[in-house]
């Protein structure tokens, strides 16, 4: 039934089933509503349609990034394993792995060196200042070069490589990927894990491991030269770390570095073989390369450092 101006005139119980069954949209039906209550309830029903609308969407969204995340583990695994393989054959191209080694190793060591000795010079200067109060102040060596052995200089190093060195590798195979070279590697006969994810996973195992026996030196001697700016001689310093640390502690450490590694390369490649097509793609993957890889090694860190330091562990 039509009112004066030709708009429906509905019971309140049944007006919004009724518009829409009409073919009326949401605009239409807040119009009406605002004509003085031709259609009552309108608005009550429109905000619980679009609740549920956000509901349904939410839950679709939530689905469908458990989905991605089992996709992710199943892909990365597999890409992983075909590299471990391929290493363990010897069947991987040296020259690349060099040239890898100089790229995500050398390249990172400035970034890493400042990161890691104002990391050290903080962690002294804070401990510096407390432990004096209280007269402890010559154990600021053993606390900032434990800390730095065990936990600074492992991640922070794994962190600065996966952001730099990881982003690399996502963003050279991805556009590898959408320029289609990939799928001409794989017509002249070349393996992608042999000459692209091998030799990466190999040069970031190895070179993780040296950049973090360098952090460790560089975090401790930054805490050094804070911690004699804050009244702590630097012979009770040495003495203070010569007790506490032992080498048990480096060599978990640079163990932990080891697992770092593979996962960044393992990430890094994985993003870079499945990048969609466009520049979009790859900028889409290298964040997540970078973004995955950083929450990996702190998730990681927890366990290693669980299995290696906790409980009756040497030195806890």
């Amino acid at each position: 039934m039509l009112g004066a101006r030709g708009i429906p005139q509905f019971n309140a119980s049944n007006s919004f089933t009724k518009l829409y069954a009409l073919g009326y949209n949401k605009s239409v039906v807040a119009l009406a509503d605002s004509l003085g209550g031709r259609f009552p309830n309108t608005r009550g029903a429109v905000l619980a349609n679009s609740f549920e609308t956000a509901v349904d969407a939410s839950g679709r969204a939530i689905i469908k990034q458990i989905f991605s995340v089992f996709e992710f583990i199943g892909r990365a695994s597999a890409i992983g394993y075909a590299a471990v393989r391929r290493i363990a054959m010897g069947d991987f191209s040296a020259r690349d792995t060099l040239f890898q080694m100089a790229s995500a190793g050398v390249n990172s060591l400035p970034i890493v060196l400042i990161t890691t000795s104002f990391s050290g010079a903080v962690l002294a200067l804070y401990t510096a200042k407390t432990l004096t109060q209280w007269g402890v102040g010559s154990l600021v060596g053993g606390l900032v070069s434990l800390s730095v052995a065990r936990e600074l200089a492992p991640v922070l190093t794994a962190v600065v490589v996966a952001a730099r060195a990881g982003s690399a590798i996502t963003a050279e195979i991805g556009t590898m990927k959408v320029t289609e070279q990939i799928d001409a590697l794989r017509s002249l006969g070349a393996n992608p894990i042999k000459y692209l994810v091998a030799p990466r996973f190999v040069a970031l195992v190895a070179m993780l491991p040296v950049l973090t026996m360098i952090s460790m030196v560089i975090g401790s001697f930054g805490g050094y030269i804070v911690a004699q700016m804050n009244g702590v001689t630097g012979v009770a310093y040495l003495n203070s770390a010569q007790q506490w640390l032992t080498v048990y502690d480096v060599v978990m450490g640079l163990l932990k570095t080891v697992f770092f590694g593979a996962f960044i390369a393992i990430v890094g490649t994985q993003q870079g073989l499945d990048a969609e097509r466009g520049a979009a793609g790859v900028g889409k993957n290298t964040m997540n390369s970078v973004v995955i890889s950083i929450l990996l090694i702190y998730i990681s860190n927890y366990f290693l450092a669980y299995i290696m330091f906790g409980g009756n562990r040497p030195g806890f």
